[in-house]
């Protein structure tokens, strides 16, 4: 038991230190909750770790309540995903189609909200999808934002 519990930690903790982190731009309730933070939706950007130049923002629902405040609620699974060019884009030599850049942990352990990025070589695009897992089904609510490569400046 003693060396579950660092196991375990640390494979919640390695998503968040192998992808891009998440700065939250703002946040509104969407239900009052008289024990415990109120619900909420929280808007987040990241820059994709790999291509300078690309930010995207991500609106998820953010349960609250007793078990929300502390941690042990399961968010919906709905998000809303735009990217934008913010700079210069310089697209790697080598970039892996469906890539993970970002991800947050939805659930105590088995959920979470991924973005996922694909390139669009015919029509100069970057394509990035953000999706919610659930270990036992997946889920089917997506969304979806590209973004052209174009000139900088």
């Amino acid at each position: 038991m003693r060396l579950l519990t660092p196991l375990l930690t640390c494979a919640l903790l390695l998503p968040a230190l192998v992808h891009a982190k998440a700065d939250t731009i703002g946040e509104v309730s969407t239900a009052f909750k008289l024990l415990g933070p109120n619900h909420k939706i929280v808007i987040e950007a990241f820059d994709d770790p790999d291509i300078a130049g690309v930010t995207c923002y991500l609106a998820r629902p953010k349960t609250g309540g007793v078990k929300g405040g502390l941690g042990l609620a399961e968010d919906p699974s709905h998000a809303s995903l735009s990217c934008h060019q913010t700079g210069p884009i310089a697209v790697p030599d080598k970039l892996r189609q469906g890539e993970e850049v970002f991800d947050v942990n939805t659930s105590l352990v088995f959920k979470e909200q991924k973005v996922v990025r694909f390139l669009d070589k015919s029509r100069g695009s970057l394509v990035y999808l953000t999706y919610s897992t659930k270990l036992i089904d997946g889920s089917y609510k997506s969304a979806v934002s590209a973004v052209p490569i174009m000139p900088w400046g």
